[in-house]
């Protein structure tokens, strides 16, 4: 049997005296679209970021498809674009394509503007862009290795509603080629509309999965407020 893309065994995470995640397990397959949803401080960030290898678990273990944990498979977008405001669009995608050994790194670069729909400023700064341009590119940029796993900490902070429409075009794209990720947003509508499976986090905890016929917004919405009704 085919083991899960991601795989979370009661993951724990402890910053001295505050604990952020508590015995968390969590399996994403292949092509799977998954969102976490929760208050500010539930935990959220942090299980990205363990996700990610960039924070090791206090305890628990982290798979993928059943191995240690490897980078060059994820790919990962945070609160920061990571973005060089100095560089030009191309020359940041084709920066972070040779960090990750990319091979054919300008050609792929192209690519990805053209997919991002950002090829006709190639040539600019990326300090001048706009919030939506900024993450279309740092989307590009997490996707420069072609990871199997995306993973997406609050892609809709800051963008107007043209840009919020655009990137949600972008990700229903990227869902219907079959990108599998993991996001963690606060917008109700973009995760019933974006995900297979959502996860409510509170405290630390995964308190209800939602999937299948239950995943829209209204139920969605409804299930996380009497979630944080049962904390309160």
């Amino acid at each position: 049997m085919t083991p899960p893309l991601l795989q979370l065994e009661a993951v724990e995470k402890s910053y001295g005296p505050v604990t952020a995640l508590r015995s968390t397990d969590l399996e994403l397959k292949e092509g799977e679209t998954v969102s976490l949803l929760g208050p500010n401080g539930a935990g959220k960030s942090t299980l990205l970021r363990i996700a990610a290898g960039l924070a090791a678990p206090t305890r628990g273990k982290v798979k993928l498809q059943g191995h240690a944990h490897d980078r060059q498979a994820v790919g990962y977008l945070g609160h920061a674009t990571l973005l060089y405001p100095e560089l030009t669009a191309l020359e940041n995608l084709v920066f972070a394509g040779r960090l990750y050994g990319v091979q054919a790194t300008e050609q792929r670069a192209e690519q990805l503007l053209e997919e991002e729909g950002l090829a006709a400023v190639a040539h600019r700064r990326a300090g001048g862009f706009s919030r939506g341009m900024s993450q279309r590119l740092a989307i590009a940029r997490a996707r420069v290795h072609d990871p199997r796993l995306l993973l997406l900490d609050e892609p809709f902070t800051g963008l107007d509603v043209p840009a919020t429409e655009a990137l949600t075009q972008r990700l229903h794209d990227l869902r219907n080629q079959g990108q599998s990720w993991l996001l963690v947003t606060h917008e109700v509508q973009q995760a019933a509309s974006l995900s297979d499976t959502a996860l409510l986090v509170i405290g630390g905890r995964i308190v209800q999965t939602l999937s299948g016929a239950e995943l829209n917004a209204e139920t969605l919405g409804h299930a996380y407020k009497l979630a944080l009704e049962s904390r309160s």
